[in-house]
């Protein structure tokens, strides 16, 4: 009996049609807390109005971009193009109670989880 292990065809496909449309991944950080989830990214130089965020159910996307200088460069490493990210979380969100902020280049998210998912404590009572 012979096994033949291939590797995923459509994996450099992909990466290359991500690089010709300038879409970037958006790296993030998530935490948990008690009651929800902190989402924190880097987005230097962008406003709250260059940036897209929806939540539905458990799903948060990110989506921007970052505007490119008509200028020619020795040597350009900043961000440019469009990047997006979506990120399926554990539990459902409470998605009006979110808050977002940008502080010093960096986006947080505050996502609270919604009441069917947090734990409920029960009493026990003694006869």
């Amino acid at each position: 009996m012979s096994l033949y292990i291939q590797p995923y065809p459509y994996r450099r496909t992909l990466r290359r049609l991500a690089a010709e449309a300038q879409i970037r991944p958006l790296g993030v950080n998530v935490r948990e807390e008690n009651d929800a989830y902190v989402l924190s990214a880097l987005v230097p130089g962008l406003k709250a109005e260059d940036l897209d965020i929806q939540v539905l159910e458990n799903v948060v996307s990110i989506e921007g971009e970052y505007k490119a200088e008509e200028t020619e460069y020795l040597l350009n490493e900043l961000p440019n193009g469009s990047f997006r990210r979506s990120l399926r979380l554990p539990t459902e969100i409470k998605a009006e109670a979110v808050e977002a902020k940008i502080t010093d280049g960096v986006l947080t998210l505050n996502l609270p989880k919604a009441e069917s998912a947090r734990p409920k404590k029960i009493q026990v009572s003694v006869n």
